[in-house]
């Protein structure tokens, strides 16, 4: 399909979930911006309800800026360990300058209707966030399991939406748009070329908090797999990459269901091998790629990045 420039075509986007992949999102708003779509409605798991609630208040760019560019002493300031049994970041700190960077909007103030999608954990039930603050509805939505603690919301303990739903598309039935656009982030693996992933360095040195994350976690596994608690295994992977794999394979299927059941007018699908769940220091990759894949997947052009792998 082609845009015409001259009619813009209102949409429903829908952002899954899939950790660090998530920041492909920015790369399709961008793509959608500049073709002239309307993005009237966004319903958005985990990272996708990250990204979706920081554009629907208007503030990606700061938050894209933000997330490139803080040092090693801004991201130990921000993570506040828990050190306990329900997961390992609090994110107090860390939704505290989110707040200072976009406010705390009420999602109904919203320009553009917003769900954040989230687990009720105990009930075993799927939410819906549609009202409310809208930082506690992406902290809720983000809470994935062993990382962030789960959220206390109105007696509900919520985790990770995409425990349930990594595709969120219900949401947006009711929507009067002319089209919904969902963001898969669990598509097949496949090969990406290097001309996809160029893209110029911002800031991105040792300094950079995404850095800092990745040698949190490294420091984090090394806490819990101490050379007493090893045990001989036949198997190089450790218990968080494990863990991680695990999730991943569990939201895929799932989204696959999803799609299938409820397929979008058009899905945009980022290939699950583009990066892991947590290698935040992806960003610029992800962005271009993220852009690539929906001006490939909107325009009908034939994929020249990319190659199917299994």
């Amino acid at each position: 399909m082609t845009q015409d420039s001259d009619q813009s075509k209102s949409v429903s986007l829908i952002l899954g979930s899939g950790g660090a992949r998530g920041l492909a999102h920015i790369g399709v708003i961008r793509w959608l911006e500049e073709h002239n779509y309307h993005i009237a409605s966004i319903s958005g798991s985990s990272m996708g309800a990250l990204i979706g609630g920081v554009y629907a208040a208007g503030k990606l760019d700061e938050f894209e800026n933000w997330f490139k560019t803080l040092t090693n002493t801004d991201i130990l300031g921000l993570l506040d360990i828990a050190w306990d049994r329900s997961g390992l970041i609090k994110g107090d700190k860390l939704f505290s300058i989110l707040k200072e960077m976009i406010g705390d909007p009420e999602i109904d103030s919203l320009p553009i209707r917003f769900t954040a999608v989230a687990t009720d954990i105990e009930q075993e039930k799927e939410v819906w966030l549609q009202s409310g603050p809208m930082l506690e509805a992406i902290r809720a939505s983000i809470a994935l399991p062993m990382i962030f603690t789960p959220h206390l919301r109105q007696g509900r303990t919520l985790i990770d939406g995409g425990v349930l739903n990594p595709v969120p598309i219900a949401p947006t039935f009711r929507d009067h748009t002319d089209l919904k656009i969902a963001v898969n982030l669990g598509a097949k693996p496949a090969h990406i070329a290097k001309e996809l992933l160029k893209t110029p360095a911002k800031n991105d040195g040792d300094a950079s908090w995404l850095n800092s994350l990745s040698e949190l976690f490294d420091d984090l596994k090394a806490r819990f797999l101490s050379s007493k608690e090893k045990l001989e295994t036949p198997f190089d992977w450790d218990v968080y990459e494990i863990s991680n794999k695990a999730f991943d394979s569990m939201q895929n299927t799932i989204a696959r269901q999803k799609l299938a059941a409820y397929p979008p007018d058009i899905t945009i699908d980022i290939p699950r091998n583009a990066c892991g769940m947590l290698e935040f220091t992806q960003v610029n990759q992800m962005v271009a790629l993220g852009y690539q894949m929906a001006e490939q997947t909107l325009n009908h052009t034939n994929p020249t990045g990319l190659s199917n792998n299994e």
